[in-house]
């Protein structure tokens, strides 16, 4: 058990040391290629820096060669002469933001100057001396007592004769040179042979001599990675603390330029990618551990649940067989309900029927005695040879006898206990046959039914039954007519609202709905018990039906009555007629 402990967490270590390793190899090879990218341009960027330095000293050097040969500085031999000199090189000077313009003769002595900062003789300076030898002559230097740092250009003035009489000397100022371009780039400076910084872009480097005791900033270390230099720096808190660093010879102006530019985005770019590419090792290894120890955990489930699988077989087996005896038992269950319920539907209906019995007796009884009475009339006026006459009480009959017929209609498609397939239904026509069926009850009720058909311009079509709607909409009627009992002022309402879905609305002006969370309850009634009015089974088989036809009917008090709204989906030209219900 030790022994298999050890090998299950041996793998993921062992996982995790080859992830550290290659994270590392990531980070190396990143950080070289961005130390190649950074290396490329810093060495535009210190170009630049030295292109610059040099091409503004340069303008010094050419103004040095030019002004040598001027005619005012060919003879100096006398003060007058002199002083006009001084004058020319005083608006040289000051026209090219030179710090000093002077002439000196061979032998050093300083004969015409702008403003004399190098003192009356510069026979020990290097620059002068290699012009006294023909040659242009550079130098820099720092002027006391101001402390300015110079950069001296000086030009050989030759004689007829070919031999150098003196030399023009220009010193231009490097402070004014810095201005340029200071704090514009990374740190660039440019060191002369004795490695002490001479102009800089950072305040903070001049006179800086790199490994001085004491100097600050200090170079605590050098490190070397893909070929590159890279320093640590302490002390400033204006230099990176890690800088990549690269140097340039400058023979023209006798400087080696070097820039020092921060290596830590290179670094964050290595470290990102050797962080996503551990990340992304880390999470597959993740993944797949946890699929191993989920494949071990259910390799032992599976040892145990083999152990299980013939009990639980065996139990199965027997719960099947119960499952199918109580399938069974369901399924005759259903039936009988379907039974059950077809015949509460036609039970409805004929209680419907008992409570309209007195009214459509009525109404048959009606037509009939008048038929008696216009034959009896009309035998009369033919025995008198009036035909005319006998035509008109022959044309009451018929019409009489085509009243009885459509009442006799509406009630055996009223009565009939068969079962109609769905499909397009004119809910006008609907309405009228509900209208008529309950039209005697409602005349001896002394009610007001407010029914236009004429306002729906035309038939409007629905999905459903015919009969069964006419049943719906006959409850409804009955239910709003019980509800006004013993009320004086007696109304009921039917209007039809068209739209996305149709609604149709059976409002009354009775006391409104007692409990309406149990109206479409099978046998919630609020008629006295023992009432031979209904059984309390009209909203529940209302409900039903209007459900069967993907409908929906509620109610609701109006504060002057209830409301049942029947909603219903419209037909649609060319719909498919559904199952029958």
């Amino acid at each position: 058990m030790n022994t298999h402990k050890v090998l299950r967490w041996s793998l993921p270590a062992g996982f995790l040391v080859a992830v550290a390793a290659l994270a590392l190899m990531v980070w190396s090879y990143g950080y070289r290629q961005a130390l190649d990218s950074l290396a490329e341009r810093s060495a535009a960027d210190l170009a630049l820096a030295s292109d610059r330095v040099s091409t503004q000293l340069q303008v010094y050097q050419e103004l040095a060669v030019l002004t040598a040969g001027h005619p005012a500085l060919t003879d100096l031999s006398t003060p007058a002469a002199r002083e006009r000199a001084a004058e020319l090189l005083r608006q040289v000077a000051d026209k090219t933001a030179a710090l000093d313009v002077f002439f000196a003769a061979a032998d050093g002595r300083v004969l015409a100057a702008a403003e004399g900062v190098t003192g009356a003789s510069v026979a020990q300076e290097e620059y002068f001396i290699r012009a006294t030898q023909g040659a242009l002559g550079t130098g820099h230097g720092v002027l006391q007592p101001e402390g300015k740092r110079s950069y001296f250009y000086a030009a050989p003035a030759f004689a007829e004769d070919g031999q150098v009489r003196g030399a023009l000397v220009v010193v231009a100022d490097v402070g004014d040179v810095e201005q340029t371009w200071r704090g514009s780039l990374p740190a660039v400076f440019f060191t002369n042979g004795s490695g002490v910084v001479f102009i800089a872009n950072r305040s903070e480097l001049l006179f800086w001599r790199r490994g001085a005791a004491g100097e600050t900033p200090r170079v605590t270390g050098r490190d070397f990675h893909g070929g590159h230099e890279i320093w640590r720096l302490e002390g400033s808190p204006y230099l990176p603390a890690r800088a990549l660093h690269l140097s340039v010879g400058l023979p023209v102006i006798g400087m080696t330029g070097e820039i020092l530019v921060d290596v830590a985005p290179a670094r964050r770019i290595a470290a990102l990618q050797a962080a996503a590419l551990a990340a992304v090792c880390l999470a597959f290894g993740a993944l797949l551990f946890i699929v191993m120890e989920r494949r071990r955990t259910l390799a032992e489930a599976n040892a145990v649940l083999e152990s299980r699988v013939e009990q639980r077989t065996r139990d199965l087996s027997a719960a099947n067989a119960q499952l199918r005896r109580e399938v069974h038992e369901r399924e005759e269950a259903e039936a009988a309900l379907k039974r059950a319920q077809q015949e509460l539907v036609q039970a409805g209906k004929l209680s419907a029927l008992g409570q309209m019995s007195a009214g459509i007796s009525h109404e048959l009884n009606q037509p009939l005695m008048a038929i008696q009475q216009y034959a009896e009339n009309g035998a009369a006026f033919l025995a008198r040879g009036k035909a005319e006459r006998t035509g008109e009480n022959l044309g009451r009959i018929a019409d009489m006898a085509a009243r009885m017929a459509r009442i006799i209609k509406n009630l055996r498609a009223f009565a009939r206990n068969e079962s109609e397939p769905m499909g397009r239904v004119d809910l006008v026509r609907v309405i009228d046959a509900a209208v008529e069926l309950t039209a005697p009850r409602l005349k001896a009720d002394h009610i007001d039914l407010r029914w236009d058909a004429a306002a729906c311009s035309g038939p409007v079509h629905a999905w459903g039954g015919e009969v069964r709607l006419t049943q719906v909409f006959v409850n409804l009627i009955n239910n709003a007519a019980d509800a006004m009992q013993g009320q004086m002022e007696k109304v009921i309402s039917i209007c039809v609202d068209t739209g996305p879905r149709l609604q149709v609305r059976v409002q009354d002006s009775g006391p409104g709905i007692k409990e309406p969370e149990k109206m479409f309850d099978p046998f919630y009634s609020t008629k006295a018990v023992g009432s031979s009015e209904g059984m309390g089974l009209g909203l529940s088989i209302s409900y039903g039906l209007v459900q069967s036809f993907g409908g929906n009917i509620r109610g609701a008090n109006t504060g002057g009555g209830a409301v049942f709204t029947v909603e219903l989906e419209p037909w649609r030209e060319g719909e498919e007629k559904g199952d029958a219900a």
